[in-house]
């Protein structure tokens, strides 16, 4: 069993039909490897989203008229809180299931070690990492492989450079 945060709350909601789909156990696994060493206390919820939801996120928030993976909305804290005063709460990740499946075919990989893979990566960007340079992409990356490697799952990025 992985150890994450001393206090972790992961709500996964499915706006799709569940069938094969990982369970919320694996994703709150997956979010706990994500965090360990790296938070105390963890609030986020994970919605599963079908084409259309992911294609109308991803056009509101982003601006790009199509699905993408993994959606990031990192929590924003009220202003005026005293220094030093932390909420759990991180946010919330919207992982749009189709795209998923079409990309760990078209790439090769196992159905859940992808969904491990975007949920790890999603949870790095509620951190505040990002992939916006070659340098940011490549630490961001390295800790992504480190992460799952602990969960025994294969560099997602293998083969690829």
């Amino acid at each position: 069993m992985t150890k994450g945060p001393l206090n972790l709350d992961v709500a996964v909601s499915y706006a799709l039909p569940r069938a094969g789909l990982p369970a919320a156990v694996s994703f709150r696994r997956w979010v706990a490897a994500a965090l360990k060493n790296r938070i105390r206390d963890a609030d986020l919820a994970i919605r599963l989203v079908d084409a259309r939801e992911g294609q109308s996120l991803n056009r509101h928030y982003r601006g790009k008229d199509y699905a993408t993976n993994v959606l990031s909305f990192p929590a924003e804290l009220p202003e005026g809180l005293p220094k030093g005063i932390k909420f759990p709460l991180l946010g919330d990740l919207v992982i749009c299931a189709p795209v998923v499946a079409r990309e760990a075919l078209e790439q090769g990989k196992a159905l859940n070690a992808h969904y491990a893979h975007l949920t790890v990566h999603g949870v790095l960007h509620l951190l505040g990492w990002d992939h916006e340079d070659d340098k940011e992409a490549e630490a961001m990356e390295q800790l992504e492989r480190e992460i799952l490697a602990e969960l025994g799952i294969a560099d997602p990025y293998a083969g690829e450079r």
